[in-house]
């Protein structure tokens, strides 16, 4: 499917496989295998972003993948995030949408949401919103999508 798709259709927390129909080449071409790597991947859609103008030009909606952390003794170093516009021509497919009963920790702002964490319950989201410090985040149940922060009077 199109990247337009994936932001029409894809819920957040979904996993998304991204590929441009080539194929891997062998481990030794370590430039090849990199290249491919940039063009070839999976990753969680954690933000989804309309088309936004500029005085000069529009920038095409787009939407964000969380690919992965690099860590060490338990911190996280580096987050690799990656960013796709729907004039994207790499082809997606939702590889597994978020199961119903978890929960997905968001964070409003500049008039977007963000998928910060995809809890298996509520208990696990609280614990790990009480974790990170995410003080203005609110819970959504997924299969239940209204907002659970209001209704709870959970204060992240």
């Amino acid at each position: 499917m199109s990247a337009t798709t994936i932001i029409d259709t894809a819920p957040l927390g979904a996993l998304i496989r991204y590929t441009d129909g080539s194929p891997k080449p062998p481990a030794r071409f370590t430039k090849k295998l990199a290249a491919w790597e940039r063009s070839n991947g999976v990753g969680r859609l954690v933000k989804k972003e309309p088309p936004r103008p500029y005085p000069t030009w529009t920038a095409p909606a787009s939407f964000t993948l969380h690919e992965g952390n690099f860590s060490s003794e338990g911190v996280i170093l580096v987050t690799i995030m990656r960013s796709h516009s729907a004039d994207s021509r790499l082809v997606f497919e939702v590889a597994e949408e978020p199961k119903a009963g978890q929960v997905r920790v968001l964070l409003d702002f500049g008039g977007n949401t963000e998928l910060l964490h995809l809890a298996e319950s509520i208990t696990a989201a609280e614990l790990w919103i009480a974790r990170e410090g995410y003080r203005n985040a609110r819970l959504q149940i997924v299969g239940n999508e209204r907002d659970r922060a209001g209704e709870a009077g959970i204060a992240a």
